[in-house]
This record gives structure tokens, sequence and C-alpha cells, in this order.
């Protein structure tokens, strides 16, 4: 039995066996509540994506502004998004395309340099984790990585680059990794301190944005 409580939006989750007795799981969950009081105090509070918010695009903050405009486009600090649209699934696509972008040029250069290919790239918004590569050489990342600094971005892409030659977290790994993005420690240490900040925004009503 486990009980969480997410760095990302404070949801709170009972993880319990099939099989367990209902009076059981209760008993258990009760049991942490001065716990689960002390988590949901700390968790981050979320920031809906509306029309003003001070939204981050690749590490600095943008204004969402209602325009008269069919495409999102930037514009000195502030993020012109389509005014007959809300402003969350406007600013969510806007990240996706940016982030593949990126992405996609990132994980080229990178594989390039490293003399290795990779099968696929796909975008998702995920909770614990900003990247992976599997075996058969298929690259995911989270488009959330479009608000981060771009070379927060490039490291997360040489990271996962430099799976496709060592499945592991070996030194060999990181050799590869400093090879492709020699900073990689500043970079890692970026988004430790601030991931969570990313992870707040919220782009639907009391849920993650869609995959």
């Amino acid at each position: 039995m486990t009980l969480r409580v997410s760095g990302r939006d404070g949801q709170v989750t009972l993880t319990l066996p099939p099989d367990l007795p209902r009076p059981e799981a209760i008993a258990f969950a009760e049991s942490r509540i001065p716990w689960l009081r002390r988590a949901l105090a700390q968790a981050p509070q979320a920031a809906p994506v509306v029309f003003g918010a001070a939204l981050p695009v690749e590490g600095r903050a943008l204004v969402l502004t209602p325009a008269p405009l069919r495409s999102p486009v930037v514009d000195g600090g502030a993020l012109l998004l389509p005014q007959a649209r809300p402003a969350a699934a406007s600013a969510a696509g806007f990240l996706r395309m940016l982030a593949q972008a990126r992405l996609t040029a990132a994980s080229d250069r990178h594989a390039g340099a490293l003399g290795r290919g990779f099968r696929a790239l796909s975008l998702r918004d995920t909770r614990s984790r900003w990247g992976s590569c599997t075996h058969d050489g298929r690259l995911m990342y989270s488009w959330r990585l479009a608000m981060a600094p771009p070379a927060v971005l490039d490291y997360v892409a040489a990271h996962e680059v430099a799976h496709l030659a060592h499945m592991d977290h070996s030194p060999r790994f990181w050799a590869a990794v400093g090879g492709l993005c020699p900073d990689w420690r500043m970079h890692r240490d970026w988004l430790r301190r601030n991931g969570a900040a990313l992870q707040r925004w919220q782009f639907r009503p009391g849920t993650a944005a869609a995959n």
C-alpha cells in the first residue's frame, strides 16, 4: 500500500493490492492523515493557463495575451494567442510545436555526433520523467521542456541520445553525455530546482494537459 502526493499538482493517489479488504484500505489511509496534511500543505499550487498569466517559454515569462489572429505569435514579452480560443488550448499547442522543432533538431544533432540513429521521436506530458529512450531506439520527451531554457532542453536531448549507445547510467554513459553537452551538470541541476514549477502549470481545469 502506498499513499502519494504529486509534486506536480498536489493530487493524492492511494495504491492498493487488488484483493485488499476495503476496511484495511480505509484504516491505512486514516493512519496517514497527519502525514497527508503536511504533504498537502507543502504541495505546489496549481497555476491555471489563462489570459494574463505569465507562462514560461524557453526560460522567460511571456504574458498570455488575446489577439485577433489565428496562430500564436511571440511579441516581445507577450505570447499573443487567438482571442477566440481558450488560452490553455492555444498555449499547449504552441508549446508542443516548439518542443517538436527544438527536440527534433537537438536529437538529430546529438545522434549525428554520437554516430547513432534513432527510430522515432514522440512527445508526451509526463509526470515522472523528462525523457526516455527504448532499446529499439525510440525517443520520448515531455513537451513541457519547451518551457525550460534552450540549454536545458538540449541537455535532456543529449541525455536520451546517449542512451542509444549506453542503456544505463554507467561512467561510460555520463562520459558520452559530457561529450555531447559539457555543461550537463548545470542543466540537470536547473531541472532539479525548477522542474516542479514547470509541472504545476495546468492546461485543463483540474487536470494535466493532454498527451
